[in-house]
Formats: structure tokens, sequence, C-alpha cells
């Protein structure tokens, strides 16, 4: 859950957001000693004076040629590791369809026969203390912890996408279409999401809850909504 003076990214939940919050720092410190060379050489161009070996240096050419390449290099390549593996989907133990609405999700658990709900959010007026405003709902999203969970989205109305930052996911909801994603839950909590494409008068009244919980209490949840 973010706070008012984070700067950095929410604690990873899922071994996607722990690659992306690791990727973020490698390129941040290519980019830090990239600023630094650049920084170091405009120092010295400005305190020495210009020659003719300076001026014309054939090594100085090839090496300023080669080094973006190599540094392009250095970033691409983690990131479309990152990229395979977001739309990796392996054995799920659990398929969830979500489906936006205006302004509200509904959920489908399609492994169980009857287990669907819509997920509003909890009025102002009506939250109970200790809530969080515009992001509590009155109906959660329950997945078992560390299991690869497939989400199938889509939209009835307008455009919609369905994203959970701690959890490394943001899948566009689109009248018409399915769009798939997946995750794991690394650890037992809640996690707080909002839809993030603008929707209509009240795109920000769609929170999105997940809750992470222990195998046997998803069983216990689950054999209680569907009976």
């Amino acid at each position: 859950m973010a706070n008012q003076s984070q700067l950095g990214f929410q604690d990873a939940s899922s071994p996607i957001m722990e690659e992306l919050v690791e990727f973020h720092d490698h390129a941040l410190m290519v980019a830090l000693a990239i600023c630094s060379l650049v920084l170091y050489l405009l120092t010295l161009m400005l305190m020495e004076k210009l020659s003719s070996n300076t001026v014309d240096a054939q090594e100085v050419e090839l090496i300023w040629t080669i080094l973006p390449a190599i540094v392009l290099i250095l970033l691409a390549l983690p990131s479309l590791q990152i990229l395979y593996m977001m739309d990796e989907i392996d054995e799920p133990d659990l398929t969830l369809k979500a489906i936006g609405h205006q302004w509200y999700w509904a959920y489908e658990y399609t492994d169980f026969k009857d287990l669907t709900f819509d997920s509003y959010m909890i009025p102002t007026t009506e939250l109970p203390l200790g809530y969080f405003r515009l992001l509590e709902v009155d109906h959660r999203v329950v997945v078992p912890m560390e299991s690869p969970i497939r989400i199938i989205v889509t939209a009835n109305d307008v455009l919609h996408s369905w994203a959970i930052p701690s959890l490394g996911v943001k899948t566009d909801a689109i009248p018409g279409r399915l769009n798939q994603t997946s995750f794991i839950t690394t650890r037992p909590g809640i996690f707080y999401g909002q839809c993030s494409e603008i929707c209509g008068a009240n795109h920000s009244y769609m929170p999105i809850v997940v809750e992470s919980t222990p195998l046997t209490h998803f069983e216990h949840w689950s054999s209680l909504l569907s009976s």
C-alpha cells in the first residue's frame, strides 16, 4: 500500500514485480553512469583548451559509436526477458475472469460451478473505521497464495484497465475482446489497485482489491460463496 511520502514503488508482492523493480534500479544505474560521464566530459572541455588531438581522433569517435550500442544491449536484454515472463502463462491453478462495467467490476471464478459476484466501491459515508477511502470494495477478489493465477479481462461497455501495482499487473479491458495475464502472490495480504483507463465520470470510483490467503482459507471461502 502506497503512502503519502513514498517516492519509490510499492513493496513487490509477486515475482514479476520483483523483476520490474530490479530492472528499474538497473536502468537508473545506467542512466546515472551516462550522466556522470557526460558531466565529466563537459567539465573537461570547459576547463581544458581544445587541441587537434581532441577534435580529430578516430579512437574517440569509435568509442562514442560503440558505447551507446553496448548500453542499449544492456538495457534491452533484461527488458525482453521480463516481457516474455509477463506473457508466459503455464498451467494456472486458478482462472479468474474480470469484467469491467461503468463503474464496477464483475468477477467469475471459472473453475467453480457458480462463483460470481460484483465488486462495488464502498461509499465514504458507509466506510468502516480503518478502511481506505476510495479503495475499499464490498467484495474482494480472494486468491490462494503462491499459486499461479490466470486472469481474463474484458469489458461490457467502454475501455477499462485492471491494474494492481504491487503485483506488477496491468491489463486493458476492451469490449468484445479477451485479454489475459497471470500473477503469483508471494505473501498473504491485501493488495489495492484501480481502473487505469479513463472510462467516464466515475472512473476514479472503480477500485480493485485482491486478498491473498493460504490455500486452506481460500477453499473455505470458496465453499461458503458457492454454497
